[in-house]
């Protein structure tokens, strides 16, 4: 028996061997003894009964209980010894008809088959066997204890496989079955392990192999039992989530980039897609560490993840351009991981960068070809009118003077010989100088002069001062009177000319 049972007597050996065959009834002087239950089964722990009932007389002796026949016999009960501690009681105390017994708090080792057996005294007063029962054959039933699923004693990363175990215990019969199932997924598993338990009842263990994954964070493991004392299958669980490990994914980001001097710049170190929930965010300046500040506790997300967003505001001096920021990221007590950039700043004023002055190149190109067109334009206005400044200056230098031009001999002219009398052109210059031309002509046999009359200069600031005559074959035109001047202020030129 068990530590925790009592002895059902104390063990002792039938003192006499028996000499009776056991049948239903057996009738000896009108004495009969029947012993109903050919076999009866019990749960582990709970109260045996067997049944005897005996009639007639047989004479004195008493009736006794044995388990097992023949020379392994062993006595349970005896009414002679009274042993306080035995778990064997008589159901009928005082009964001469009534011997049923019961036997509480029955294990595994309670297991046999079970002798109602009358004995009488001999001539010596040595009790001999009389008669007995034909014997209760005696099962127990042992429940097997809740599966208990159990895992890796760390967390473990992604894409690790790793051996998770059921285990159970305390049942009887020996036949079991086991089924593992991931969520409602059946999953294969290696034979289960039954052994043998110091009780006599026996254990199992069972062992699966699990590759763990990002979506693994909500899903268990559940280990299912059969066994021939239950109603239904016994279920053990176990949450994936308590051994997963999800590292972090990191984005940093600065915004603006690039600044412009004496803005603010914000630098964000968003931390996504983690398990579990314990992360810490510090923040660094070309190795200083400087103050961050977080949004809230990690934000869980539909798939069993979390989320964290951190960030940290910097002031865009100068100075600081070029500046390293540090996101120093530390998950679930493992070493720290730290992602970085740079502060880049751009003033207008000293030809940096700055997103309102940034443009795609189709945009410059058009500027460029402006600019240089408008360049040229303004050169070009520029030299005219310092030719004309400059002519004007040169004008107004000269002196009144007349210049004579022979025109270009035409074609039908070739032949012909040069005639100095035809005059074609006269460009006279007058000075700006308000002063009265009196009527002159000059007479010479080699020259032609031209004959300018001119009235009072009207009070103008600007008195005409060149004249161009346009004269064509004068030669062979004739004499045109001179034309009249008229009275307003400005100056004709009157020509004549004097054929040799």
């Amino acid at each position: 028996m068990a530590a925790a049972a009592a002895p059902l007597l104390s063990g002792q050996r039938s003192p006499v061997q028996p000499r009776l065959s056991g049948v239903d009834a057996q009738v000896s002087q009108g004495f009969t003894l029947q012993q109903p239950q050919a076999k009866v089964s019990v749960a582990v722990g709970k109260t045996l009964t067997l049944n005897c009932i005996a009639s007639g007389n047989a004479g004195p002796g008493p009736v006794k209980w044995l388990k097992g026949w023949g020379s392994g016999n062993k006595t349970i009960y005896d009414p002679n010894i009274k042993d306080p501690s035995s778990r064997v009681t008589v159901a009928v105390p005082e009964s001469d008809t009534d011997f049923t017994i019961r036997i509480r708090n029955f294990q595994p080792d309670d297991v046999g088959t079970y002798y109602c057996v009358k004995f009488v005294k001999d001539s010596t007063g040595v009790d001999e066997v009389f008669m007995r029962g034909d014997g209760t054959e005696v099962s127990v039933q042992a429940k097997p204890s809740p599966p208990l699923v159990s895992g890796p004693e760390q967390r473990v990363r992604l894409e690790q496989s790793v051996p998770f175990t059921c285990t159970t215990g305390g049942f009887f019969p020996e036949k079991i079955e086991v089924k593992w199932f991931k969520n409602s997924n059946s999953m294969g598993a290696r034979p289960p392990q039954v052994t043998v338990g110091r009780m006599k009842t026996y254990n199992m263990s069972s062992t699966v192999m699990v590759t763990l994954e990002k979506d693994d964070v909500r899903s268990q493991l559940i280990c299912e039992v059969t066994h021939p004392t239950l109603p239904a299958p016994l279920r053990g669980s176990f949450q994936l989530s308590r051994v997963l490990r999800v590292p972090p994914s990191v984005e940093m980001r600065a915004e603006p980039s690039p600044a412009e001097v004496n803005k603010t710049v914000t630098f964000t170190c968003l931390v996504k897609e983690f398990y579990p929930a314990q992360v810490s965010v510090s923040w660094l300046e070309n190795g200083i560490e400087i103050e961050g500040q977080n949004i809230s506790r990690p934000l869980e997300l539909p798939r069993g993840l979390f989320e964290l967003r951190s960030w940290v505001e910097v002031q865009a001096t100068e100075e600081k351009n070029g500046s390293t920021i540090n996101c120093t990221v530390v998950h679930d007590a493992q070493a720290p991981v730290n992602y970085s950039t740079v502060l880049w700043i751009s003033n207008p004023t000293l030809g940096g960068l700055s997103n309102e002055f940034q443009m795609n190149k189709d945009d410059m190109l058009i500027y460029i070809v402006v600019g240089v067109v408008c360049t040229v334009l303004a050169l070009l206005v520029a030299a005219i009118l310092y030719l004309i400044r400059t002519k004007q200056i040169k004008a107004g230098k000269s002196s009144p003077s007349a210049r004579l031009h022979e025109p270009e001999k035409s074609s039908e002219a070739t032949t012909q010989e040069s005639d100095p009398n035809n005059l074609t052109y006269a460009d006279l210059n007058f000075d700006k100088e308000r002063k009265s031309i009196q009527r002159m002509v000059e007479m010479s046999q080699q020259s032609e002069y031209a004959c300018i009359q001119s009235n009072q200069a009207p009070n103008g600031d600007e008195n005409l001062t060149y004249a161009d005559l346009d004269m064509v074959h004068l030669s062979k035109a004739p004499k045109r009177p001179a034309p009249r001047p008229e009275e307003a202020g400005s100056e004709y030129a009157s020509v004549q000319i004097t054929r040799k």
